[in-house]
């Protein structure tokens, strides 16, 4: 089982239409919801679905707080 967080990108196995293979995680739950980095279009998939569906998972960009630098 795979641990989804938000912000995660993930590159999915098959193509979106819009051309684009990677996806943020904007939702967590019993249906992940995740949105296009192409044409930003958002999708809910069951947990099961979407895991089958993953090719690979990046971690979620690190901001800038998060590395303890001031803005």
């Amino acid at each position: 089982m795979l641990d989804f967080a938000l912000g995660d990108v993930l590159h999915l196995r098959k193509q979106h239409p819009c051309g684009s293979h990677t996806w943020t995680v904007v939702r967590l739950g019993a249906d992940i919801g995740i949105r296009c980095q192409g044409c930003q279009r958002r999708v809910l998939l069951p947990r099961s679905e979407l895991e089958r569906r993953v090719k690979t998972r990046l971690p979620a960009p690190a901001t800038a707080v998060e590395n303890g630098d001031a803005l």
